[in-house]
């Protein structure tokens, strides 16, 4: 068989190969993810033994630590509806009250169990539309940094 012909079956090979890959690499990436939901949505749909990955702010004032784990109530941005939420794992040290989170979590009875070490805490934005000089207050209008 003529050399160049073997090159071009080889490359025409090897390109289906890549594509093939690369499509079922995109499928995959794409079809393992799920949407967060908020307390609101996840009362009114959530299934024993699904699990779902939940996200809101932890209400003033109910956490409580104990020897297994702690417990904490997640509510909607707006305070409309909370869940509690029972958990065991890594906590991230800026966990607290109010704080913006995300967790894995299974209903299990009237609350929600969380997956071990699957609480990841938000951080509050550092930045805001509107530059401040050193002395944290807005420039004049018309001036730029």
């Amino acid at each position: 068989m003529n050399p160049a012909r073997k090159r071009q079956i080889r490359l025409t090979t090897a390109l289906t190969c890549a594509v093939l890959l690369a499509g079922a690499l995109v499928y995959t990436s794409f079809s393992a993810s799920s949407e967060a939901v908020t307390p609101s949505r996840l009362l009114a749909a959530a299934q024993p033994g699904q699990s779902y990955q939940l996200t809101g702010k932890v209400v003033d004032g109910s956490v409580d630590k104990h020897r297994d784990g702690m417990t904490f109530r997640i509510r909607d941005r707006d305070g409309s509806a909370s869940v509690p939420v029972s958990y065991t794992g890594a906590v991230p040290d800026p966990f607290r009250d109010g704080r913006e989170v995300i967790i894995t979590v299974r209903k299990h009875g009237d609350g929600f169990v969380g997956e071990k070490d699957s609480l990841v805490t938000k951080c509050p934005s550092k930045f805001t539309n509107e530059k401040k000089s050193d002395d944290g207050k807005a420039p004049p209008s018309g001036y730029t940094y």
